[in-house]
C-alpha cells in the first residue's frame, strides 16, 4: 500500500475523525441495489446529456441544414478522437481512486485524483493545439462532403479551444464517481445541458446585440455549458469539503509523479489507445459512409444520436460496476465481485433490452425530427434501426465484463481483443461482402463486431488467474 509521510499520516488521522468519507461507500450493502442506486444517477446524467445532442441536432439540422448536421457528425467523430487518450489515463486514475477509497486511504485517493487531473489537462492542452492547426487535415481524410466542409472546420475549431475544460470537467466527474459520489456530476450535467440547449437558437440565429453565428455558435453553446458544468463540480468540492478537494501542499499532487504516474501510464495508457481505437475505427466507418453519399451520412447521424441512447444503460452499469470493484478490491472483498459483475450483466440486458425495442418501434417518426419526414435519408436510416440496434446489447455486454477488468488493471488483453473486432473483423467482413451486400455489407459490420467483442470478453474473463495476479500486484504496491 502507499506509504505516507508524517505530515500525510496526521492529515489522514484528521481526515477519518472529521469527513464523512463513507458516504461514497460501495463496499457493503445489498449488490444489485447498490449498483442501481449508485447507477441511476449516471444513467439520468447520461440521458440529460444525450438529450441534450438530441435537441442540438434538431437545432442545426432544421436551422442551418442537412449538410450542417452532416458537418457535426464528421467533427464529433474528430474530437471524441482528442479526448479519447485524455479520458484514458482519466479511467486509469479513477480506478485508483476508487481502489484507495475503498482501503480508507482518502490521503492516496486525493494525490491519485491530483495526478489524475494534471496530467490530463497537460494532454489536453496539447490536443486542443493539434486540433486546431490539422482540423481540415483530418476532415479530408474522413473524405467528408465538399458542401459539409467548411460548416465542420468552423464547428470543430470551437470545439477544439473547449477541449481543456471539458477535460476537467469529466476527470472531476470520474474521480467523485471513483469514491462514491455520482449526483454532483449529474446535477453538472443538467446545468451544461440547460446551458446548451437554450444557448444554442440564440447563438446560431442571433437575437439583439449577440449576432448570428451560425453552425460557429452551436460550438461556442457546448463551450459555455462546458465551463458551467466544471464551475458547479468545483464549487460543489469545495463548499461541501468533499474527500477529493485539494488544499495547501495537496495542491503539488497536481504534478504527476512516482508510483501514482507509473500506474496512470501502464494502465491509461491501454485505456485510452482502447478509446482511440474506438474513436479511429468509428472516422474510419464514417469515412465509408460518406461514400456512400449525403443522404446516407446524415442517416447515420440521426441513428447516431438515437443510439446513444441505448448506450446509456451500459455506460452507468460499467461505470458503477467498476467504481464497485474497485472499492472491493481496496478493501479486499474479493468475493463480491463476481456478484457485482453479475448484476451488471442482468441489470444491462433488462435495460438495453427494453430501449432498443421502444426503439426500433418508433423509429421512424423519431428519426423525422431530425431529417424531415419527406427526406429520402429517413428511409435509410429506418433500415439501420433493424440491422444494427439489436448489437447494443451484446456490445453493453461487453462494457460491464470491461468494466470489471479494468477495477482489477487487466487492460491489454481487452485492447487486443478490441483491435480484431473493430478492424481485421469488422473491415474484413466489410471488404469481403460489400460486392454482394452493397451498403448493407456496412451496417451489418456493426453487430458482427461486437459479437466477436462479446465472445473474446467473456472468454478473458472466464479466465480467474488474471485476479489473484492483479490483486497481488495491488497489495505489493
Amino acid at each position: 500500500m502507499t506509504e505516507l509521510s508524517p505530515e500525510e499520516q496526521a492529515l489522514a488521522e484528521e481526515v477519518v475523525a472529521e469527513t464523512p468519507q463513507r458516504m461514497g461507500d460501495l463496499t457493503s450493502g445489498p449488490i444489485l441495489k447498490t449498483l442501481i442506486a449508485f447507477s441511476i444517477p449516471m444513467l439520468i446524467g447520461n440521458l440529460v446529456q444525450t438529450i441534450n445532442g438530441f435537441v442540438n441536432a434538431i437545432w442545426v439540422g432544421r436551422l442551418i441544414g442537412e449538410d450542417a448536421l452532416a458537418a457535426t457528425t464528421n467533427a464529433n467523430v474528430v474530437m471524441f478522437l482528442f479526448f479519447a487518450l485524455v479520458m484514458g489515463f482519466g479511467m486509469a486514475s479513477t480506478v485508483r481512486i476508487g481502489q484507495h477509497y475503498g482501503a480508507g486511504d482518502v490521503i492516496a485517493a486525493r494525490r491519485s485524483f491530483g495526478n489524475g487531473l494534471g496530467f490530463a489537462m497537460a494532454l489536453a492542452v496539447g490536443s486542443s493545439v493539434l486540433g486546431l492547426i490539422f482540423a481540415p487535415a483530418m476532415l479530408r481524410l474522413m473524405a467528408i462532403p465538399a458542401d459539409s466542409m467548411n460548416f465542420a472546420v468552423t464547428y470543430l475549431r470551437v470545439i477544439f479551444i473547449s477541449i481543456p475544460f471539458g477535460t476537467a470537467n469529466m476527470i472531476l466527474s470520474m474521480g467523485m464517481r471513483g469514491v462514491g459520489d455520482a449526483k454532483s456530476p449529474m446535477y453538472s450535467m443538467a446545468i451544461g445541458v440547460l446551458l446548451d440547449v437554450g444557448l444554442n437558437p440564440l447563438f446560431i440565429l442571433g437575437w439583439g446585440p449577440i449576432p448570428a453565428m451560425g453552425i460557429g455558435g452551436s460550438a461556442l453553446a457546448s463551450f459555455v455549458a462546458g465551463l458551467g458544468g466544471m464551475t458547479f463540480l468545483l464549487f460543489q468540492l469545495y463548499k461541501r469539503d468533499l474527500p477529493l478537494r485539494l488544499r495547501g501542499h495537496e495542491f503539488a499532487y497536481l504534478i504527476p509523479a512516482g508510483s501514482e504516474l507509473k500506474y496512470m501510464i501502464s494502465k491509461g495508457l491501454p485505456m485510452g489507445t482502447s478509446m482511440l481505437l474506438m474513436s479511429s475505427a468509428q472516422m474510419v466507418i464514417v469515412g465509408l459512409v460518406n461514400r456512400e453519399g449525403s443522404h446516407s451520412t446524415a442517416a447515420y447521424g440521426a441513428s447516431m444520436q438515437l443510439w446513444n441512447f441505448l448506450q446509456m444503460p451500459a455506460f452507468a452499469i460499467s461505470s458503477g460496476v467498476s467504481a464497485m470493484v474497485a472499492q472491493a478490491i481496496g478493501a479486499g472483498k474479493h468475493e463480491r465481485v463476481a456478484k457485482v459483475s453479475n448484476a451488471g450483466m442482468l441489470s444491462n440486458v433488462m435495460m438495453t433490452g427494453v430501449l432498443s425495442a421502444l426503439l426500433v418501434l418508433f423509429s421512424r417518426p423519431l428519426l423525422g425530427l431530425f431529417l424531415g419526414a419527406q427526406s429520402p435519408a429517413v428511409d435509410i436510416a429506418v433500415h439501420l434501426q433493424y440491422i444494427i440496434t439489436w448489437s447494443f446489447i451484446v456490445m453493453g455486454a461487453s462494457m460491464v465484463v470491461g468494466g470489471t477488468l479494468r477495477a482489477y488493471g487487466v487492460v491489454w488483453l481487452p485492447l487486443i481483443i478490441q483491435t480484431i473486432a473493430l478492424f481485421p473483423v469488422r473491415l474484413g467482413f466489410y471488404f469481403g461482402t460489400y460486392p454482394e451486400l452493397g451498403s448493407d455489407a456496412l451496417w451489418w459490420s456493426f453487430p458482427i463486431a461486437s459479437c466477436v467483442s462479446a465472445l473474446g470478453s467473456w472468454w478473458l474473463y472466464t479466465r480467474g488467474d488474471w485476479r489473484k495476479k492483479q490483486n497481488e500486484a495491488y497489495v505489493a504496491h
